[in-house]
């Protein structure tokens, strides 16, 4: 599935959180949004998901406007995401939370389904653990499992990997790859990891304010900034 946003914009109590925000996602590419924080990343996300109503422009999926109600359905049985900011029902266990999820989205063989995703992100041992009680990591990984439970087409992914140890993020950016490589999903990444974000990106936007300031490859944007690395390039936009 394709992403195309056209002239989106949000305001706030008259402030511009998202400001004429122009970019198009294609099928199977994993792009990055980057920026500082407070910058309208995760507002763009939301308008993305349907969550928050755009003051203006619109969000494009598969050449369906997700503001229309007979279309929003159908594109988000096909759409998840990932943001440490929205946590899981903490008083349900592991397989209760990916039950609700799976029947939200309608999923087929639904316990075949969990038992997989448990096996493959190494769960199975705490299924029957409290939501609330797992580390930051074993959530991480549940979030991930609920985010892949309709075998999405396109996956946003808002700081995925945020406060995990490097050996859990480097699991879960793997797990990304792979699922990723295999199914063709379609994936918008907003990180501040930027070995993350070389790692996994085809292509970078670096927000600001509001705006998109300036895109690229990574190797492209580090050039032209002439820095050694993106983060020196990161640090050089957001500061200028």
């Amino acid at each position: 599935m394709t992403i195309e946003i056209n002239n989106l914009n949000k305001n706030y109590n008259n402030i511009l959180a998202v400001k004429d925000l122009n970019f198009k996602i294609n099928r199977g590419s994993i792009v990055g949004l980057l920026g500082p924080n407070g910058c309208g990343k995760t507002t763009t996300i939301g308008m993305m998901l349907g969550l928050i109503k755009p003051s203006s422009g619109s969000v494009i999926i598969n050449g369906k406007n997700i503001e229309n109600e007979n279309n929003r359905t159908k594109i988000l049985e096909k759409v998840n995401f990932i943001s440490p900011y929205v946590e899981l029902p903490k008083k349900l266990t592991i397989e209760e939370n990916l039950k609700v999820y799976g029947k939200m989205y309608g999923v087929n063989n639904l316990k075949e389904k969990i038992s997989d995703l448990m096996d493959q992100l190494n769960l199975l041992e705490f299924k029957k653990r409290k939501t609330g009680e797992l580390s930051s990591g074993q959530k991480n990984r549940v979030s991930l499992a609920k985010a892949l439970i309709n075998d999405p087409e396109i996956l946003l992914l808002d700081e995925p990997t945020a406060s995990l140890d490097p050996d859990v993020g480097d699991y879960i950016r793997t797990y990304i790859e792979n699922f990723a490589s295999k199914k063709g999903t379609t994936i918008l990444l907003a990180s501040h990891n930027m070995n993350e974000v070389e790692r996994l990106c085809s292509e970078v936007m670096m927000m600001k304010k509001g705006k998109i300031i300036d895109k690229g490859t990574c190797s492209s944007l580090i050039s032209k900034h002439g820095r050694k690395n993106l983060e020196e390039t990161f640090l050089k936009i957001v500061r200028e």
